[in-house]
Protein backbone atom coordinates (compact mmCIF):
# COMPACT_ATOMS: atom_id res chain seq x y z
CA UNK A 1 0.00 0.00 0.00
CA UNK A 2 3.24 2.45 1.56
CA UNK A 3 4.69 1.78 -1.78
CA UNK A 4 1.34 2.40 -4.08
CA UNK A 5 1.27 5.59 -2.60
CA UNK A 6 5.05 7.02 -3.10
CA UNK A 7 4.93 5.53 -6.37
CA UNK A 8 1.72 7.68 -7.12
CA UNK A 9 3.40 10.70 -5.52
CA UNK A 10 6.51 9.80 -7.93
CA UNK A 11 4.43 10.48 -10.70
CA UNK A 12 2.95 13.34 -9.97
CA UNK A 13 5.86 15.20 -9.38
CA UNK A 14 7.31 14.09 -12.35
CA UNK A 15 4.26 15.17 -13.88
CA UNK A 16 3.51 19.09 -12.73
CA UNK A 17 7.17 20.35 -14.32
CA UNK A 18 5.96 18.95 -17.46
CA UNK A 19 2.51 20.65 -17.37
CA UNK A 20 3.62 23.80 -15.98
CA UNK A 21 6.14 24.21 -18.74
CA UNK A 22 3.02 24.26 -21.39
CA UNK A 23 2.06 27.28 -23.00
CA UNK A 24 -0.31 28.02 -25.56
CA UNK A 25 0.54 29.69 -28.93
CA UNK A 26 -1.70 31.36 -31.16
CA UNK A 27 -0.39 31.60 -34.55
CA UNK A 28 -1.37 34.66 -36.86
CA UNK A 29 -0.51 33.30 -39.89
CA UNK A 30 -2.93 33.15 -43.22
CA UNK A 31 -4.55 30.11 -41.97
CA UNK A 32 -5.34 31.34 -38.45
CA UNK A 33 -9.44 30.83 -38.21
CA UNK A 34 -10.07 33.57 -36.91
CA UNK A 35 -7.59 36.69 -36.66
CA UNK A 36 -9.88 39.38 -34.97
CA UNK A 37 -11.13 37.44 -32.29
CA UNK A 38 -7.79 36.16 -31.23
CA UNK A 39 -6.78 40.22 -30.28
CA UNK A 40 -10.17 40.11 -28.72
CA UNK A 41 -9.14 36.78 -26.40
CA UNK A 42 -5.89 38.51 -25.82
CA UNK A 43 -7.13 41.89 -24.38
CA UNK A 44 -9.46 40.13 -22.30
CA UNK A 45 -6.73 38.20 -20.82
CA UNK A 46 -5.16 41.39 -19.62
CA UNK A 47 -8.03 42.65 -18.27
CA UNK A 48 -8.29 39.96 -16.06
CA UNK A 49 -4.72 40.54 -14.92
CA UNK A 50 -3.01 38.24 -17.18
CA UNK A 51 0.32 38.83 -19.24
CA UNK A 52 1.37 37.02 -22.28
CA UNK A 53 4.01 37.92 -24.71
CA UNK A 54 3.69 39.31 -28.65
CA UNK A 55 5.91 37.33 -30.75
CA UNK A 56 6.74 39.89 -33.50
CA UNK A 57 7.24 38.71 -36.70
CA UNK A 58 6.91 35.08 -35.99
CA UNK A 59 4.01 33.17 -37.87
CA UNK A 60 2.03 36.59 -38.63
CA UNK A 61 2.82 38.08 -35.29
CA UNK A 62 1.67 35.24 -32.38
CA UNK A 63 0.64 35.34 -29.25
CA UNK A 64 1.99 32.87 -26.40
CA UNK A 65 0.00 32.08 -23.30
CA UNK A 66 0.46 30.44 -20.24
CA UNK A 67 -1.39 27.25 -20.43
CA UNK A 68 -4.94 27.61 -18.47
CA UNK A 69 -8.49 25.04 -19.26
CA UNK A 70 -9.77 28.65 -19.85
CA UNK A 71 -7.33 30.43 -22.77
CA UNK A 72 -7.96 26.89 -24.43
CA UNK A 73 -11.68 27.15 -24.10
CA UNK A 74 -12.30 30.62 -25.34
CA UNK A 75 -9.75 29.65 -27.78
CA UNK A 76 -12.70 26.82 -29.05
CA UNK A 77 -14.96 29.10 -28.43
CA UNK A 78 -14.50 31.97 -30.44
CA UNK A 79 -13.05 29.12 -33.23
CA UNK A 80 -9.37 30.86 -32.78
CA UNK A 81 -6.50 27.91 -34.02
CA UNK A 82 -3.94 27.51 -30.93
CA UNK A 83 -1.24 25.11 -30.18
CA UNK A 84 0.06 23.38 -27.35
CA UNK A 85 3.86 23.51 -26.84
CA UNK A 86 5.59 21.36 -24.48
CA UNK A 87 8.54 22.84 -22.62
CA UNK A 88 11.35 21.92 -25.92
CA UNK A 89 8.94 23.31 -28.00
CA UNK A 90 8.38 26.74 -26.15
CA UNK A 91 11.99 26.65 -25.94
CA UNK A 92 13.10 26.52 -29.16
CA UNK A 93 10.41 29.16 -30.43
CA UNK A 94 12.23 31.56 -28.19
CA UNK A 95 15.27 30.69 -28.91
CA UNK A 96 14.11 31.59 -33.13
CA UNK A 97 12.34 34.45 -31.80
CA UNK A 98 15.55 35.83 -29.83
CA UNK A 99 18.09 34.69 -32.68
CA UNK A 100 20.41 37.91 -33.50
CA UNK A 101 20.38 36.75 -36.97
CA UNK A 102 16.23 36.81 -37.11
CA UNK A 103 14.02 39.98 -37.95
CA UNK A 104 12.45 38.58 -34.73
CA UNK A 105 11.39 39.90 -31.08
CA UNK A 106 9.23 39.53 -28.47
CA UNK A 107 7.20 42.24 -26.41
CA UNK A 108 5.48 41.27 -22.98
CA UNK A 109 1.89 42.52 -22.61
CA UNK A 110 1.32 43.13 -19.13
CA UNK A 111 -1.21 46.08 -18.97
CA UNK A 112 -4.18 46.76 -20.34
CA UNK A 113 -5.28 49.98 -21.91
CA UNK A 114 -8.74 51.46 -21.35
CA UNK A 115 -10.31 52.32 -25.00
CA UNK A 116 -12.50 55.48 -25.13
CA UNK A 117 -14.67 56.67 -28.54
CA UNK A 118 -14.82 60.49 -29.36
CA UNK A 119 -18.20 59.97 -31.24
CA UNK A 120 -21.22 61.95 -31.69
CA UNK A 121 -23.98 60.55 -29.41
CA UNK A 122 -26.25 60.36 -33.07
CA UNK A 123 -23.74 58.11 -35.03
CA UNK A 124 -24.48 54.60 -35.54
CA UNK A 125 -21.84 51.91 -34.80
CA UNK A 126 -21.55 50.96 -38.12
CA UNK A 127 -20.33 54.21 -39.62
CA UNK A 128 -17.16 53.71 -38.23
CA UNK A 129 -14.72 50.72 -38.75
CA UNK A 130 -12.76 51.35 -35.39
CA UNK A 131 -16.49 50.56 -33.42
CA UNK A 132 -17.29 47.90 -35.60
CA UNK A 133 -14.00 45.57 -34.85
CA UNK A 134 -14.20 46.47 -31.36
CA UNK A 135 -17.72 45.21 -30.88
CA UNK A 136 -16.87 41.55 -33.36
CA UNK A 137 -13.64 41.32 -31.13
CA UNK A 138 -15.82 42.04 -27.69
CA UNK A 139 -13.59 44.27 -26.40
CA UNK A 140 -15.36 46.76 -24.36
CA UNK A 141 -15.02 50.79 -25.04
CA UNK A 142 -16.84 53.44 -23.46
CA UNK A 143 -18.16 56.34 -25.62
CA UNK A 144 -17.34 60.04 -25.24
CA UNK A 145 -18.04 63.41 -27.38
CA UNK A 146 -17.09 67.10 -26.85
CA UNK A 147 -18.83 67.85 -23.29
CA UNK A 148 -17.10 65.38 -21.64
CA UNK A 149 -13.55 65.92 -23.69
CA UNK A 150 -13.88 69.52 -22.24
CA UNK A 151 -14.81 68.24 -18.75
CA UNK A 152 -11.36 66.84 -18.65
CA UNK A 153 -12.31 63.06 -18.65
CA UNK A 154 -9.83 61.73 -21.35
CA UNK A 155 -7.80 61.52 -18.05
CA UNK A 156 -9.20 58.16 -17.39
CA UNK A 157 -8.48 56.59 -20.92
CA UNK A 158 -5.47 55.21 -22.01
CA UNK A 159 -6.24 55.47 -25.85
CA UNK A 160 -8.44 56.82 -27.50
CA UNK A 161 -10.01 56.92 -31.20
CA UNK A 162 -11.65 59.53 -32.83
CA UNK A 163 -14.51 58.57 -35.21
CA UNK A 164 -14.16 59.85 -38.87
CA UNK A 165 -14.79 63.66 -36.99
CA UNK A 166 -14.48 67.14 -39.32
CA UNK A 167 -13.22 68.90 -36.84
CA UNK A 168 -12.97 72.16 -38.91
CA UNK A 169 -16.79 72.83 -38.64
CA UNK A 170 -17.82 71.84 -41.67
CA UNK A 171 -19.75 68.46 -41.27
CA UNK A 172 -17.78 66.90 -43.67
CA UNK A 173 -18.01 69.39 -46.25
CA UNK A 174 -21.63 67.68 -47.53
CA UNK A 175 -23.35 70.86 -47.90
CA UNK A 176 -22.91 70.36 -51.78
CA UNK A 177 -24.67 66.87 -52.04
CA UNK A 178 -26.56 66.62 -48.78
CA UNK A 179 -27.64 69.72 -47.43
CA UNK A 180 -31.56 69.30 -47.08
CA UNK A 181 -30.80 65.59 -46.24
CA UNK A 182 -32.92 64.62 -42.80
CA UNK A 183 -29.62 62.94 -41.26
CA UNK A 184 -27.20 66.37 -42.54
CA UNK A 185 -29.59 68.18 -40.60
CA UNK A 186 -29.81 66.66 -37.99
CA UNK A 187 -26.03 66.71 -37.52
CA UNK A 188 -25.70 70.27 -38.02
CA UNK A 189 -28.34 70.70 -35.23
CA UNK A 190 -26.65 68.67 -32.76
CA UNK A 191 -23.20 69.78 -33.43
CA UNK A 192 -24.88 73.85 -32.91
CA UNK A 193 -26.56 72.56 -30.04
CA UNK A 194 -23.76 71.42 -28.38
CA UNK A 195 -21.65 74.87 -29.25
CA UNK A 196 -24.30 77.18 -27.54
CA UNK A 197 -24.11 75.11 -24.73
CA UNK A 198 -21.11 74.81 -24.09
CA UNK A 199 -20.89 78.58 -24.55
CA UNK A 200 -19.20 78.45 -28.49
CA UNK A 201 -20.22 81.37 -30.85
CA UNK A 202 -19.78 78.81 -33.93
CA UNK A 203 -18.84 74.69 -33.98
CA UNK A 204 -15.77 75.68 -35.45
CA UNK A 205 -14.36 77.28 -32.17
CA UNK A 206 -16.20 74.50 -30.41
CA UNK A 207 -14.02 71.59 -32.17
CA UNK A 208 -10.94 74.03 -31.95
CA UNK A 209 -11.39 73.63 -28.18
CA UNK A 210 -11.62 70.06 -28.42
CA UNK A 211 -8.62 69.65 -30.91
CA UNK A 212 -6.42 71.59 -28.00
CA UNK A 213 -7.72 69.22 -25.24
CA UNK A 214 -6.73 66.15 -27.48
CA UNK A 215 -3.80 67.81 -27.86
CA UNK A 216 -3.15 67.99 -24.31
CA UNK A 217 -3.86 64.49 -23.56
CA UNK A 218 -1.24 62.92 -26.24
CA UNK A 219 1.63 64.88 -25.23
CA UNK A 220 0.61 63.63 -21.35
CA UNK A 221 1.05 60.01 -22.58
CA UNK A 222 -2.26 59.19 -24.45
CA UNK A 223 -2.47 56.74 -27.32
CA UNK A 224 -4.36 58.79 -29.95
CA UNK A 225 -5.39 56.67 -33.02
CA UNK A 226 -7.68 58.08 -35.67
CA UNK A 227 -9.06 57.31 -39.77
CA UNK A 228 -10.76 58.83 -42.85
CA UNK A 229 -11.44 62.89 -42.19
CA UNK A 230 -10.36 62.88 -38.51
CA UNK A 231 -6.60 62.47 -39.58
CA UNK A 232 -6.40 65.75 -41.34
CA UNK A 233 -8.96 67.99 -40.29
CA UNK A 234 -7.34 67.71 -36.73
CA UNK A 235 -4.19 69.60 -38.36
CA UNK A 236 -6.40 71.58 -40.68
CA UNK A 237 -7.84 72.73 -37.15
CA UNK A 238 -5.17 73.64 -35.61
CA UNK A 239 -3.34 75.27 -38.70
CA UNK A 240 -6.26 77.59 -39.45
CA UNK A 241 -6.95 78.75 -35.87
CA UNK A 242 -5.78 82.07 -37.03
CA UNK A 243 -8.34 82.95 -39.84
CA UNK A 244 -11.89 81.63 -41.23
CA UNK A 245 -11.85 79.00 -43.35
CA UNK A 246 -15.46 77.69 -43.31
CA UNK A 247 -18.30 79.32 -45.38
CA UNK A 248 -21.83 80.79 -44.24
CA UNK A 249 -23.60 78.18 -45.01
CA UNK A 250 -21.60 76.04 -42.20
CA UNK A 251 -21.07 79.19 -39.78
CA UNK A 252 -23.22 82.04 -41.02
CA UNK A 253 -20.50 84.15 -41.87
CA UNK A 254 -17.97 83.83 -44.57
CA UNK A 255 -15.14 81.97 -44.72
CA UNK A 256 -11.63 84.60 -45.22
CA UNK A 257 -10.48 85.07 -48.79
CA UNK A 258 -6.66 85.14 -47.88
CA UNK A 259 -7.35 82.08 -45.31
CA UNK A 260 -4.44 80.11 -47.30
CA UNK A 261 -1.66 82.75 -46.47
CA UNK A 262 -2.57 82.93 -42.97
CA UNK A 263 -1.94 79.46 -41.77
CA UNK A 264 0.23 78.39 -39.08
CA UNK A 265 1.88 74.84 -38.78
CA UNK A 266 3.76 74.97 -35.73
CA UNK A 267 1.14 73.30 -33.26
CA UNK A 268 0.20 70.55 -36.10
CA UNK A 269 1.26 67.06 -35.09
CA UNK A 270 1.81 65.25 -38.40
CA UNK A 271 1.26 67.20 -41.33
CA UNK A 272 2.86 70.89 -42.92
CA UNK A 273 2.65 73.50 -45.62
CA UNK A 274 -0.35 72.14 -47.10
CA UNK A 275 -3.20 74.31 -48.45
CA UNK A 276 -7.20 74.52 -47.51
CA UNK A 277 -9.65 73.83 -50.18
CA UNK A 278 -12.05 77.01 -49.48
CA UNK A 279 -15.16 76.17 -52.09
CA UNK A 280 -17.21 75.34 -49.61
CA UNK A 281 -18.70 73.30 -52.49
CA UNK A 282 -16.00 70.98 -52.82
CA UNK A 283 -16.03 67.56 -51.09
CA UNK A 284 -12.04 68.21 -49.78
CA UNK A 285 -10.34 69.42 -46.99
CA UNK A 286 -6.99 70.55 -48.26
CA UNK A 287 -3.83 69.41 -50.23
CA UNK A 288 -3.25 66.89 -48.05
CA UNK A 289 -5.85 64.14 -49.12
CA UNK A 290 -5.13 61.93 -51.78
CA UNK A 291 -8.68 60.90 -52.76
CA UNK A 292 -9.23 62.31 -55.71
CA UNK A 293 -5.72 60.11 -57.40
CA UNK A 294 -6.79 56.87 -55.96
CA UNK A 295 -9.88 57.43 -57.69
CA UNK A 296 -7.94 57.69 -60.78
CA UNK A 297 -5.24 54.94 -59.89
CA UNK A 298 -8.36 52.63 -59.46
CA UNK A 299 -9.65 49.95 -56.98
CA UNK A 300 -7.49 47.31 -59.11
CA UNK A 301 -4.29 49.25 -58.81
CA UNK A 302 -5.24 50.15 -55.00
CA UNK A 303 -2.84 48.01 -52.76
CA UNK A 304 -0.51 49.52 -50.27
CA UNK A 305 2.50 48.06 -48.31
CA UNK A 306 3.41 47.65 -44.73
CA UNK A 307 7.35 48.84 -44.32
CA UNK A 308 9.11 46.33 -42.99
CA UNK A 309 10.99 47.55 -39.73
CA UNK A 310 13.28 45.90 -38.05
CA UNK A 311 11.41 43.79 -35.00
CA UNK A 312 14.70 44.07 -32.49
CA UNK A 313 15.51 47.81 -33.16
CA UNK A 314 12.22 49.58 -34.35
CA UNK A 315 9.59 47.42 -31.87
CA UNK A 316 6.97 50.40 -32.41
CA UNK A 317 6.47 50.27 -35.62
CA UNK A 318 7.08 46.47 -35.97
CA UNK A 319 4.14 46.14 -33.37
CA UNK A 320 1.59 48.24 -35.17
CA UNK A 321 2.72 46.34 -38.44
CA UNK A 322 2.11 42.86 -37.49
CA UNK A 323 0.22 41.25 -40.39
CA UNK A 324 -0.06 38.00 -42.41
CA UNK A 325 0.76 39.97 -45.26
CA UNK A 326 2.60 42.83 -46.29
CA UNK A 327 0.49 44.17 -49.61
CA UNK A 328 -3.08 44.72 -48.17
CA UNK A 329 -6.16 45.87 -50.61
CA UNK A 330 -6.70 49.75 -50.20
CA UNK A 331 -9.53 51.38 -49.66
CA UNK A 332 -11.35 54.88 -49.97
CA UNK A 333 -12.28 57.52 -47.48
CA UNK A 334 -13.34 61.37 -47.07
CA UNK A 335 -9.54 60.99 -46.78
CA UNK A 336 -7.82 58.01 -48.30
CA UNK A 337 -4.68 58.89 -48.40
CA UNK A 338 -1.54 61.58 -47.22
CA UNK A 339 0.46 62.65 -49.97
CA UNK A 340 4.12 62.26 -48.91
CA UNK A 341 5.27 65.72 -49.54
CA UNK A 342 2.88 67.45 -46.40
CA UNK A 343 4.32 65.14 -43.91
CA UNK A 344 6.35 66.58 -41.04
CA UNK A 345 9.96 65.24 -41.41
CA UNK A 346 9.61 63.28 -37.79
CA UNK A 347 6.63 61.40 -38.68
CA UNK A 348 7.06 57.60 -39.30
CA UNK A 349 5.13 56.13 -42.80
CA UNK A 350 3.70 52.49 -42.18
CA UNK A 351 2.86 51.85 -45.33
CA UNK A 352 2.63 53.23 -48.75
CA UNK A 353 1.11 52.71 -51.71
CA UNK A 354 4.14 51.63 -54.29
CA UNK A 355 5.08 53.57 -57.29
CA UNK A 356 3.23 56.42 -55.74
CA UNK A 357 4.08 58.90 -53.12
CA UNK A 358 0.50 58.33 -51.16
CA UNK A 359 0.78 57.30 -47.81
CA UNK A 360 -2.22 55.56 -46.17
CA UNK A 361 -0.60 54.75 -42.48
CA UNK A 362 1.65 56.70 -39.99
CA UNK A 363 2.72 57.00 -36.46
CA UNK A 364 4.63 59.64 -34.41
CA UNK A 365 5.21 60.83 -30.86
CA UNK A 366 4.19 63.94 -29.26
CA UNK A 367 5.26 64.84 -25.82
CA UNK A 368 5.19 61.71 -23.76
CA UNK A 369 2.68 60.29 -26.09
CA UNK A 370 1.78 59.24 -29.51
CA UNK A 371 -0.89 59.28 -32.34
CA UNK A 372 -0.87 57.07 -35.59
CA UNK A 373 -3.50 57.90 -38.89
CA UNK A 374 -4.74 55.53 -40.78
CA UNK A 375 -6.35 56.62 -44.16
CA UNK A 376 -9.38 55.11 -45.74
CA UNK A 377 -13.00 54.61 -44.14
CA UNK A 378 -14.12 50.73 -43.95
CA UNK A 379 -11.00 48.24 -44.73
CA UNK A 380 -13.51 45.40 -46.22
CA UNK A 381 -15.83 48.08 -48.01
CA UNK A 382 -13.86 49.98 -50.75
CA UNK A 383 -16.29 52.33 -51.33
CA UNK A 384 -18.31 53.01 -48.61
CA UNK A 385 -21.45 55.63 -49.57
CA UNK A 386 -23.95 57.41 -47.32
CA UNK A 387 -26.23 54.78 -45.96
CA UNK A 388 -24.74 51.72 -47.31
CA UNK A 389 -25.14 49.09 -44.68
CA UNK A 390 -22.49 48.06 -42.26
CA UNK A 391 -20.02 45.08 -42.77
CA UNK A 392 -20.58 42.01 -41.52
CA UNK A 393 -17.17 41.22 -40.12
CA UNK A 394 -18.20 37.37 -40.11
CA UNK A 395 -17.01 37.74 -43.45
CA UNK A 396 -14.04 38.83 -43.09
CA UNK A 397 -12.38 36.95 -39.34
CA UNK A 398 -8.94 37.54 -41.06
CA UNK A 399 -9.03 40.74 -42.30
CA UNK A 400 -5.32 42.46 -43.03
CA UNK A 401 -6.98 45.98 -43.08
CA UNK A 402 -8.71 45.31 -39.62
CA UNK A 403 -5.69 43.83 -38.28
CA UNK A 404 -3.93 47.12 -38.02
CA UNK A 405 -6.17 48.94 -36.28
CA UNK A 406 -6.47 45.68 -33.46
CA UNK A 407 -2.10 46.00 -33.62
CA UNK A 408 -3.01 49.76 -32.62
CA UNK A 409 -5.48 48.45 -29.44
CA UNK A 410 -3.07 46.36 -27.94
CA UNK A 411 0.51 48.61 -28.66
CA UNK A 412 -0.06 50.36 -25.27
CA UNK A 413 -0.32 47.66 -23.13
CA UNK A 414 3.27 46.59 -24.18
CA UNK A 415 6.34 46.64 -21.34
CA UNK A 416 7.53 50.24 -21.70
CA UNK A 417 10.96 49.12 -21.17
CA UNK A 418 10.76 47.53 -24.11
CA UNK A 419 9.26 50.26 -26.16
CA UNK A 420 12.57 52.22 -25.67
CA UNK A 421 13.96 52.24 -29.38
Amino acid sequence: MIKNILKSLLIFFIAVPSIAQVKVLVPMEPDQTNHLKAYGIAYRYLLKGGELDWLLNYRGGAFMYEYSPEIVGECQLKNVSYELLNGTQTAQVYADVKDEKSNMDLVRLEKVAKIAVYVPPNALPWDDAVQLVLEYAEIPYDKLWDEEVLEGKLKGYDWLHLHHEDFTGQYGKFFGTFGMSPWYVQQKNVNEQMAAKLGFSKVSKLKLAVVGKLKEYVSNGGFLFTMCSATDTYDIALASRFTDIADAMYDGDGYDQEANGKLDFSEDIAFENFKIELNPYVYEYSTIDATNDMVMLGPQNDYFKLVDFSAKYDPVPTMLNQNHTALVRGFMGQTTAFKKEYLKKDVTILAMNEGTDFVKYIHGNYGRGTFTFYGGHDPEDYQHAVGDPPTDLNLYKSSPGYRLILNNVLFPAAKKKKLKT
